[in-house]
């Protein structure tokens, strides 16, 4: 029996990475995901809405992001992924890229993405902030400075990433001066910024070097961020939702 395109696909079981990742309960989203920034911003979101799910950790490796079966809900061999078993017009969908998550579950739960037209353009133009910027900086940043790319004689890269960074938590550290969060209400928006954020800080180790805690605004950001119990959950997630 010929393969459906994806336009065409009405049951989950039509996805190939549902055979490696058996799902529990084929009637919920499911992730696809491993507890980096960019995938916890996805798991808090759906802790954040309510949303029923069930999560599957996927290594970071050739058994994983670059396995057959993940390749065909992702090309781009990066998490999160999701397959939705009730998207659009009932069908299954499958979707990757973060940003592109969260903009459908806050569409579909009608959460977290502004109350009005004009509202949603802000929340989204501080979710392109963290996708075309912050994240690939703050990822550059971390290689220079915490894995492989340290080693490296020469330290121009380094500093370019580092000054970068400072540059864009400054421009955060305005903007939070007259809020608490970056499109007045919390949003979509922060669930994508404030992750980084505690990854140059848990992960990378970077407060000394780029001054993260300093900056005033963005550091009770962060800890405000952190106290909600949707964070603290999701961001540890898929070992509490384990498929």
């Amino acid at each position: 029996m010929p393969h459906k395109p994806k336009n065409e696909t009405n049951s989950l079981s039509d996805f190939l990475i549902s055979k490696r990742w058996a799902p529990q309960n084929p009637d919920v989203i499911q992730l696809y995901s491993m507890p980096t920034p960019n995938g916890q911003k996805v798991s808090i979101m759906l802790e954040e809405t309510g949303l029923a799910y069930e999560a599957h950790k996927i290594p970071l490796n050739d058994e994983g992001v670059t396995s057959p079966e993940f390749l065909s809900l992702n090309p781009n061999n990066k998490i999160p992924a999701i397959v939705d078993p009730h998207g659009p017009d009932g069908k299954a969908l499958g979707l990757f890229e973060s940003g592109a998550i969260l903009i459908y579950l806050a569409e579909k739960s009608n959460k977290f993405i502004g109350n009005n037209e004009a509202q949603r353009y802000e929340v989204l133009q501080w979710l392109m902030f963290q996708m075309g910027g912050l994240g690939p900086m703050a990822g550059q940043f971390g290689f220079f400075h915490s894995f492989a790319g340290k080693e490296y004689e020469d330290k121009r890269p380094l500093e370019r990433y580092t000054n970068e960074v400072k540059r864009l938590l400054n421009v955060l550290d305005q903007a939070l001066s007259q809020r608490d969060w970056l499109a007045g209400d919390y949003s979509i928006a922060d669930m994508s910024i404030a992750p980084w954020l505690n990854g140059m800080e848990r992960f990378y180790q970077a407060n000394e070097v780029t001054g993260l805690r300093t900056y005033k605004h963005v550091s009770a950001y962060m800890d405000r961020f952190n106290a909600r119990k949707a964070v603290q959950v999701g961001e540890n997630v898929p070992e509490h939702h384990w498929g």
